[in-house]
């Protein structure tokens, strides 16, 4: 399917997306390319993106709740005061990708990149950590909230070994 045709596919609402995604599995290659798409303030609750390319997207204020964002490709993307509460980004690709402000309230962010991530003033309230990568992430003014103590600890160390071996100091 051509770029276009997705976007207008997307564009027409998710639940006749969804729709296609779920009849046409064996036809089409799970992967629509979304690259550089730009999608901001666009109402996708609940929407299937699992392995959808969205690389450099734009995504900002977009409402992705409950939006399956498996093994997605976020790489670079504005996801700017985006609205990803309980959404599923379990082994997402994130890295580069600009979160300032964005709700990832229990989130599952299991096994995604977050490396080189901007998460400036984002609400982690909930979310869901394991084998999560933050190396050179910035989570300045995040709130952390009521993350997985031992998951969040780890990630800390992970994010302060980094930031050490990124200003060359020792700890």
């Amino acid at each position: 399917m051509s770029r276009q045709k997705t976007l207008d596919l997307l564009s027409s609402g998710k639940t006749l997306w969804n729709t296609w995604r779920r009849e046409n599995a064996e036809i089409q290659a799970f992967e629509p390319d979304l690259h550089k798409a730009d999608l901001h303030g666009t109402d996708l609750y609940g929407a299937d993106l699992h392995e959808a390319d969205l690389s450099e997207a734009n995504l900002q204020g977009s409402d992705l709740r409950k939006a399956d964002l498996r093994e997605a490709d976020l790489r670079h993307a504005n996801l700017r005061n985006a609205n990803l509460s309980d959404a599923n980004l379990l082994k997402a690709h994130l890295h580069g990708a600009d979160l300032r402000g964005a709700i990832l309230c229990r989130t599952n962010l299991k096994r995604a990149d977050l490396s080189n991530t901007d998460l400036r003033g984002a609400d982690l309230e909930g979310v869901i950590l394991d084998k999560t990568n933050f190396d050179e992430a910035n989570l300045c003014g995040g709130n952390l909230g009521e993350a997985d103590p031992n998951k969040l600890m780890e990630a800390k160390e992970r994010i302060l070994a980094s930031a050490t071996v990124q200003s060359g100091k020792t700890a």
